[in-house]
């Protein structure tokens, strides 16, 4: 990845965790996932090759965000963390 693109892709990444700290109120605040969920979602070995952007960026919401525990809208979690949602 040349530098161009690795700043262009670090700015999406950025934008998509704004997007996920504006819009954690409508998101599960606990996972309805089984422990072992992801191990059927992955492959056993790592790619090979490289793999293009965009499926590592869509696998961020296919495989890693339905095991997320989206508390920090919770007034109980925002003792701990409270300058993690933005206002």
């Amino acid at each position: 990845m040349q530098a161009e693109e690795y700043n262009r892709r670090g700015k999406e990444l950025v934008d998509y965790i704004t997007q996920y700290l504006v819009s954690i109120r409508e998101r599960k605040v606990i996972p309805d996932v089984a422990p072992d969920y992801m191990r059927q979602l992955i492959p056993d070995t790592a790619p090979v090759e490289a793999e293009d952007w965009e499926s590592i960026f869509k696998d961020i919401e296919r495989v890693i965000m339905p095991g997320v525990s989206s508390c920090c809208h919770l007034p109980s979690a925002m003792q701990n963390a409270p300058d993690l949602v933005l206002t």
